[in-house]
């Protein structure tokens, strides 16, 4: 039987490694991960998930999207002239992740041979339940030991090992400029990463479409300014209504309604 841990580089996900590790043994235990392209990946995301795979002794599985290190969400957002398809599908998951990871799994594995483990914790039973939906339509069977197993560990710390320094001002170690991201989040990468913030900007020129219903980038500019000169602090952990109530107390816009939820993220890798 496969252990196959979807390891994004994550926190969460590098805990579940190691409880599955711990529970199983490391003999069938598989670490997928799919790099993503070091501009928008953070290095530190880099450096973590290589620490835990070598603490629990199993080398990092890669499941890459062609052309990886070249290409980022915004390039492959461009190609395909769309930031979503569908309804709501983001094109930057279905190319970096989804169809890697499900092309590694054909060729890899089968319905009877694994069971695939994902980072999900007791608070995110959305998730879970459209996870176990998805992956249950093909036939394959997920466990998620942070929400339904004994906990031997609580944070990385515990062997030694730092968290992701992204973590002081971003929520999750996905994509820098996330699709799916809001505006919370999206003003941080205004303030911390002016060339992500730059290249989001020529996307959607190029596909003339705008990432958020409200507004594009170049018409959110003025207002990012705005709050960054009234010292409002980047920040992408605050629950998003505390972080905008903040704001309204410091600034308003007129004419601008400060929503800035976002859908969740299906970026399980």
């Amino acid at each position: 039987m496969k252990h196959i841990v979807c390891y994004s580089g994550g926190h969460s996900s590098a805990l579940a490694a190691i409880e599955v590790a711990r529970k199983h043994g490391t003999a069938d235990l598989v670490l997928l991960n799919h790099d993503i392209n070091p501009r928008v990946e953070d290095g530190d995301i880099k450096r973590f998930k290589s620490e835990v795979a070598a603490h629990i002794g199993v080398p990092i599985t890669y499941a890459n999207m062609r052309g990886w290190e070249e290409l980022d969400q915004f390039d492959v957002s461009v190609k395909e002239q769309a930031f979503k398809i569908g309804a709501g599908q983001v094109i930057c998951t279905s190319r970096l992740k989804t169809e890697p990871f499900h092309a590694w799994l054909k060729a890899n594995a089968t319905p009877d041979d694994c069971v695939i483990y994902y980072g999900f914790d007791a608070t995110e039973q959305d998730r879970i339940t459209r996870r176990v939906g998805v992956m249950a339509s093909g036939g394959w069977r997920t466990a998620y030991p942070l929400a339904t197993w004994p906990r031997t560990i609580l944070s990385t710390h515990a062997i030694g090992i730092q968290p992701p320094l992204s973590y002081g001002v971003f929520k999750h170690a996905n994509c820098m400029g996330c699709i799916k991201g809001g505006l919370q989040h999206w003003y941080a990468v205004f303030c911390t990463r002016p060339d992500v913030w730059a290249k989001a900007k020529w996307a959607e020129a190029e596909i003339d479409h705008t990432i958020h219903k409200e507004q594009s980038l170049l018409e959110l500019e003025p207002l990012f300014k705005r709050m960054r000169c009234e010292g409002i602090e980047p920040d992408d952990r605050t629950p998003q209504q505390t972080w905008w109530a903040r704001v309204k107390k410091r600034i308003a816009q007129p004419g601008f309604e400060f929503d800035g939820a976002a859908k969740p993220c299906e970026c399980t890798f």
